[in-house]
């Protein structure tokens, strides 16, 4: 079967380029639900199903049969107390998944992050409690110990070739080490209960305006930039989200956000730890999508050498990302000391590293690089930090929490690996 083939009139380009007989016309989805509507969701969510793109539903689905099954256990689970309590408890790892959400986009591990976090704590406390320093130059500076630490370990990673799993497990030894000799003999450093890091984890905005604020701004900003967004892709022409499908996303967030502002105004109000995270992760989440840098971390994690051959720094980005892994830990752990209200040997050791990377691939980032979002360290926390509170209510061993954690982290990896099986199969990955 032969196929004809347009010719121009000499001064243009042909009319039409050859093309196979079993040849599929590529259409942006975007366009597809624009055209067709409600069958077009239904279309391009099957589509996505058959091409393993999952994003964040399994995790979100997840979330939904975790607090369903916790409350018809036990009605306190969804409580505003427990709510509240939960909200603060996933804060510190929390934020130490963010930092291992970049260094997972490289495809890369860092194991040290723990120990840095407790050293970062300990540094703070020492400098506040036993040389006098004001909590707010301690805390700097122990922020500077951290990205200082995870500068180090993305030197010899990127710069001499050490792998990145001997290099951080290698400061895992030494600053838990560390940590140790700068505590001294007395273990345990209690921290000023009225201090500013007690502040940090203490404090609640008890005033009903400030979470329902919170919300409206959050859900005003999502829409805005939805919006605009939209706006100027469809002056550039290229397909765009159509208004309808925006008002669903922003009245599906507006529900969750002050359903989840009214729970907390039954019991204390807005926690500050709350607010700090969430604006961490809005703040990162640019980075990584709108920002020259993000999408060199995630051109690095797609693959290396053609990020080198594209004229990317490929040394600087990886020390970069190693380092911003060590000031989200030292931030981590400064907020766990306030939420515990001291700095100890134990400090940083435990489940903690392990909660942390688990939570940024339950929550959706790949361990083979190139794809994720700093959303997966909230997602992925409330997962593990909703088993715990929920295990807690029901007076269940902590070996049971454990192996259901552990369950999940090695059903969220064979998502992951299935996902991306089929996204290759499909000519996608």
């Amino acid at each position: 079967m032969t196929t004809e083939i347009d010719k121009t009139n000499g001064d243009g380009p042909p009319d039409a380029a050859p093309v196979a007989g079993d040849a599929i016309t590529a259409v942006d989805p975007r366009l597809l639900v624009r055209q067709e509507g409600f069958r077009g969701y239904v279309q391009e969510f099957g589509r996505k199903l058959r091409s393993g793109e999952l994003g964040a539903l399994p995790v979100i689905v997840g979330i939904a049969v975790i607090w369903a099954v916790y409350q018809i256990k036990d009605d306190a689970f969804l409580s505003p107390k427990n709510l509240s309590d939960l909200s603060i408890l996933i804060v510190g790892t929390g934020l130490i998944s963010v930092g291992i959400v970049f260094v997972l986009l490289l495809g890369e591990i860092d194991l040290s992050v723990g120990s840095v976090s407790g050293l970062a704590a300990a540094t703070m406390a020492v400098l506040n409690s036993r040389h006098g320093m004001p909590e707010g130059l301690a805390v700097l500076i122990a922020l500077a110990v951290g990205a200082a630490l995870g500068a180090l370990h993305g030197f010899f990673f990127a710069k001499i070739g050490v792998p990145a799993f001997v290099v951080t497990l290698a400061g895992l030894l030494a600053w838990n080490g560390l940590m140790l000799q700068v505590l001294g003999t007395t273990g345990t450093i209690e921290l000023d209960d009225d201090g500013f890091v007690q502040t940090l984890t203490g404090h609640y905005f008890s005033q009903l305006i400030a979470a329902y604020g919170a919300a409206t701004i959050a859900v005003a900003a999502f829409f805005l930039t939805q919006f605009l967004g939209a706006r100027r892709r469809k002056a550039a022409g290229i397909p765009s989200r159509p208004l309808s499908e925006i008002l669903v996303r922003t009245a599906v967030l507006a529900v969750i956000a002050y359903a989840a502002a009214w729970r907390l105004n039954d019991y204390l109000g807005l926690p500050l730890a709350l607010v700090i995270f969430v604006v961490v992760l809005i703040a990162l989440d640019f980075v990584v999508r709108r920002t020259s840098y993000g999408r060199k971390v995630i051109a690095l994690g797609g693959s290396v050498e053609a990020a080198r051959r594209a004229g990317i720094n490929v040394v600087a980005v990886r020390i970069s990302v190693f380092a911003l892994s060590g000031l989200m830990a030292a931030f981590g752990g400064i907020m766990i000391a306030s939420r515990i209200g001291s700095a100890s040997q134990q400090a940083g050791t435990g489940n903690l590293l392990m909660e942390a990377i688990a939570a940024a691939v339950i929550g959706g980032t790949s361990l083979f690089g190139g794809r994720g979002s700093v959303w997966s360290a909230l997602l992925g926390m409330l997962v593990i930090g909703s088993i715990a509170s929920g295990m807690s209510l029901l007076g269940v061993a902590n070996s049971v929490q454990y192996m259901i954690t552990g369950g999940v982290l090695l059903a969220a990896v064979v998502i992951d690996s299935v996902s991306r099986r089929t996204q290759r199969s499909a000519g996608r990955g």
